[in-house]
C-alpha cells in the first residue's frame, strides 16, 4: 500500500510540476499577446494623428500657393 501511495505521491508531483509549467508558459504568452497588441494600438494611433498632420501641412501649403496665385493675377 505505501508503494502505491508513494508512486502516486510521485505522479502527482509530476503533474503538478507540468501543470505549473504550462500555466507560467500560457501567463507568459498572455503578457505578450497583450503587450503586442497595446504597442499595434499605440502605432495605430500614431500613423492616424501623424496622417492628420501631413493632410494639414499639405492643405496649408496649398492654401499658401492658392493665395499667391490669386495676387499675382
Amino acid at each position: 500500500m505505501t508503494e502505491h501511495s508513494k508512486a502516486r505521491q510521485q505522479a502527482e508531483n509530476a503533474f503538478t510540476k507540468v501543470q505549473s509549467q504550462f500555466l507560467a508558459r500560457h501567463r507568459a504568452v498572455q503578457e505578450l499577446d497583450t503587450m503586442v497588441e497595446a504597442r499595434a494600438e499605440k502605432t495605430s494611433r500614431l500613423k492616424k494623428a501623424r496622417l492628420a498632420k501631413e493632410a494639414d501641412e499639405r492643405a496649408a501649403k496649398t492654401a499658401v500657393l492658392i493665395a499667391k496665385r490669386g495676387t499675382k493675377t
